[in-house]
């Protein structure tokens, strides 16, 4: 795990900027999607409207830790390019509406639960940093293999007071899934926009506990890809136990989530060394 407290102040000290994000899927957000259209008034602040669209409303707190987050990322932006979704719709619709939209049962009905959830390349924190917000009593992991991120997003954190609930880990996820400490360990694990569907699915069904769900979210959604992912979800010994989709508010496209639930524990064998799931995705010819 990289030393991520110790380098933060090298991070403050002016580090370049990387180059920036070429396709939308860098930002942790379903390629094609629209990077902004007209009609976005009621979006660029976290109004009545936002929440009434999403379907939840945080209390006084969560929303001002909302608030925030959106400043801390601006701020972390401008010394490590994270993403380019900081500002108004762009902060709100596409990443906090983004990250919560397919969690709506578990936060209207079991808002407090104790689950340990885990964040497959969350990039600069969604959704992660916005679950830990969202369901206060949760313990999130959350993976990236870049360091910079890493260690940004450890520091928004520990500002949003989220440091005793919110571990990360700098490494590969094929490695992470071999670990003992996470594999078969947690009640969620999530990814956005991470890889192929089937790679992802190779990514977090190792991870889950017994009764554990894997939330993949996606973009537009064709019964291709439904095949695809029932063929590696079949060799992960794991279903499809759920699909949803929404329309974004103000153009911002459509989403689909993806839940896999274990029916028997995942082969050995799966994740697959480091490159492989990507190089050579599950249940393809």
């Amino acid at each position: 795990m990289c030393g991520i407290l110790e380098r933060l102040s090298q991070l403050s000290e002016g580090m370049p900027d990387a180059p920036p994000p070429v396709a939308s899927s860098a930002d942790g957000v379903p390629a094609g999607s629209a990077a902004g259209t007209g009609a976005e008034a009621p979006w660029t602040e976290p109004g009545d409207a936002l929440w009434q669209a999403l379907g939840w409303q945080p209390n006084e707190g969560q929303l001002q830790q909302f608030i925030q987050l959106q400043q801390e990322l601006r701020q972390w932006n401008s010394r490590v390019n994270l993403t380019r979704l900081v500002e108004g719709a762009d902060f709100w619709i596409a990443q906090v509406f983004d990250s919560l939209w397919p969690l709506l049962p578990l936060l209207n009905e079991r808002p407090e639960a104790p689950l340990r959830c885990i964040d497959v390349g969350t990039g600069g924190g969604f959704p992660g940093l916005a679950v830990a917000i969202a369901l206060p009593q949760a313990r999130l992991t959350l993976v990236d293999s870049v360091g910079r991120k890493t260690q940004a997003v450890q520091a928004m954190a520990q500002a949003l007071g989220l440091a005793e609930r919110v571990e990360l880990r700098c490494e590969r996820v094929e490695l992470t899934g071999r670990q003992q400490s996470c594999r078969g360990r947690f009640d969620l694990a999530l990814a956005r926009a991470v890889a192929a569907a089937p790679v992802v699915a190779e990514y977090l069904v190792p991870l889950l506990a017994a009764e554990g769900e894997a939330l993949l979210y996606r973009g537009q959604w064709s019964e291709a890809d439904q095949a695809a992912l029932e063929r590696a979800a079949s060799l992960l010994r794991a279903r499809i136990s759920r699909r949803d989709g929404r329309e974004l508010p103000a153009g911002r496209g459509q989403r689909t989530v993806l839940a896999l639930r274990p029916h028997a524990p995942c082969p050995r064998a799966y994740p697959r060394a480091v490159g492989v799931p990507s190089k050579l995705p599950l249940g393809e010819s």
